[in-house]
């Protein structure tokens, strides 16, 4: 299966009217409260929800199942159900047959991976593992995965993903309105970024930057020769400026100081830097390093299009003008371009997304006109295509949809007696991100404005710590102090934090250890120990 690099296959407004719904490492209310109403609406039609989280989020209260499972035992939970689906011959055979190939690969793998075998390491009974399966596999016309964080912020990552793709084909919950596998993303234009090629081995549309045929269209219509060499992703660049080999580095939009993990070894490698340019709209803890900072404009300040979670390319319409010396985000980048002898002059953001559409198939009949009123769903090749409400509508975008015989890889970092709890991360529903923004309004700092970790009853009580008690989270790493809020929220042998807090950065906490291949960092385990403060 092919997704767009992380794109829902379905779209939002189908939610309410999914039977089923499937939650694994997401929190809807609290990071993505729009599409929550959304599914609180299927709720409200009698929808089944299944949980996997290891804390208590607002939908595990309201779930047929909640599988309160361990960090880091993805795949094990999703293959155990595999497993059950097979022995009870629920999935979907015309589907496996028609329109997969793989198959045989992951049923050989799966077929000792029972409950039995995995519940104490997964760390919920075989029975509920169970249960959920067969609510999964039944033959609703209308079941839908959704995912986010939770599930890629793992050195398994992409595993997770493409094992989760497994039990959608298994099903033939997949190709249909109000189904298939749909990640949740984290900020409002992520998926647009990713559209327009922001990974280092991509150009817009997600063509391969090292496929000649590509690079010949691109190079032609820019009027140079592209690179030959592969470029870096984030933690390359980090790792490769602390060997003093990279030496200068230009950071839009992102705050790798508070979002990085290790962040002592993150400022440590900027320091080395001989340029470090950072374009923002606020002064974020990385700009306070940097040798020239470039302010940008707001999304109110700037004409454009955002592309959201559902693939919707949607018009953005500057409100008022630049404040003070600011200028939008593509205005800065053609005067430096043009400043380094490269004429980029783009009358407009129009003119950009014309351009767009030239070179990307997904964004082909997409242009300023037509998405006026209401965006369009990509893929839109032409401009007599009204987008694509849902994906893999009888036959993937590969042709037969791949499964993945992927077997379970255990966390970077494994709990100790020296350090016992497993440590993970996520975002709040008052504040977003590194709080770069919302750490800056008066009105959501009375909702909460200190960093805290939640801790389960029986952890506190080994170690004798009160709720609201100022405690110290110790790793590898580093240290932090933060309040303690105790509850049975998360499991025993779990602590979590939110990340937006400058002054108790959870990523001075977390390991450098990345997903194989997307090199997301894996913010969701670490092994950790809470201490006492003196007095």
């Amino acid at each position: 299966m092919s997704f767009g690099s992380g794109a829902m296959t379905n779209s939002i407004s189908e939610i309410k009217d999914c039977e089923t719904l499937f939650l694994i490492g997401c929190n809807p209310t609290e990071a993505h409260p729009v599409i929550a109403l959304e599914m609180k609406k299927a709720l409200k039609r009698g929808a089944t929800f299944i949980v996997a989280d290891p804390r208590e989020i607002w939908f595990a209260k309201h779930a047929k199942i909640h599988l309160q499972h361990k960090p880091g035992t993805d795949i094990l939970l999703i293959n155990a159900m595999i497993n059950v689906i097979l022995s009870e011959g629920l999935e979907d055979k015309e589907f496996i047959k028609n329109r997969t190939e793989g198959f045989a690969e992951v049923k050989e793998l799966v077929k000792n991976i029972t409950p039995e075998t995995v519940a104490d390491e997964v760390g919920v009974k075989a029975e509920d593992i169970r249960e959920a399966a067969r609510i999964y596999a039944a033959k609703s016309e209308k079941t839908a995965i959704f995912y986010t964080l939770g599930i890629t912020e793992h050195t398994c990552g992409t595993d997770n993903v493409r094992t989760l793709a497994n039990l959608a084909m298994l099903t033939g919950h997949i190709g249909k309105p109000s189904t298939g596998v749909n990640p949740l993303r984290g900020q409002n234009n992520v998926q647009g970024a990713c559209d327009m090629g922001t990974s280092c081995d991509k150009l817009p549309g997600y063509q391969s930057a090292y496929d000649p045929v590509v690079k010949d269209k691109f190079g032609k219509a820019w009027g140079v020769k592209m690179p030959e060499t592969k470029g870096y992703a984030l933690p390359e660049m980090i790792d490769e400026a602390d060997e003093g080999n990279l030496k200068a580095l230009y950071i839009m939009g992102q705050d790798p100081v508070m979002s990085e993990p290790d962040q002592d070894a993150v400022k440590r490698a900027l320091g080395k830097l001989e340029l470090l340019i950072v374009q923002d709209i606020f002064m974020c803890e990385t700009a306070k390093l940097a040798h020239v900072v470039l302010p940008s404009s707001s999304f109110a300040e700037k004409d454009g299009t955002f592309t959201n979670s559902e693939r919707r390319v949607q018009r953005v319409r500057k409100a008022i003008n630049p404040v003070g010396n600011s200028k939008p985000d593509w205005e800065i980048i053609c005067g430096i371009a043009n400043r380094m002898g490269y004429p980029m002059n783009y009358p407009s953001p129009k003119e950009i997304l014309d351009e767009v559409a030239t070179l990307s198939p997904h964004y082909a009949g997409i242009n300023f006109e037509r998405i006026e009123h209401v965006g369009i769903q990509w893929p839109c090749p032409d401009v007599s295509h009204s987008g694509t409400q849902y994906l893999h509508k009888g036959k993937f975008t590969r042709g037969l949809g791949k499964f993945f015989a992927l077997p379970h890889r255990p966390p970077a970092e494994q709990t100790d007696k020296e350090y016992p709890l497993i440590l993970s991360t996520g975002r709040t529903l008052y504040h977003y991100n590194v709080g770069t923004m919302t750490r800056r309004s008066e009105s959501i700092a009375q909702k909460t404005n200190d960093c805290f970790v939640e801790l389960n009853t029986a952890d506190a009580l080994k170690i004798g710590i009160n709720n609201d008690e100022m405690i110290k989270i110790i790793t590898r790493r580093g240290d932090v102090v933060a309040r303690a809020e105790v509850s049975s929220k998360v499991k025993e042998g779990v602590i979590w934090m939110p990340m937006h807090f400058a002054e108790a950065s959870v990523n001075k906490l977390t390991i450098a250890a990345f997903d194989n291949i997307t090199l997301t960092a894996e913010y969701k385990v670490c092994s950790a120990r809470l201490e006492k403060l003196p007095g």
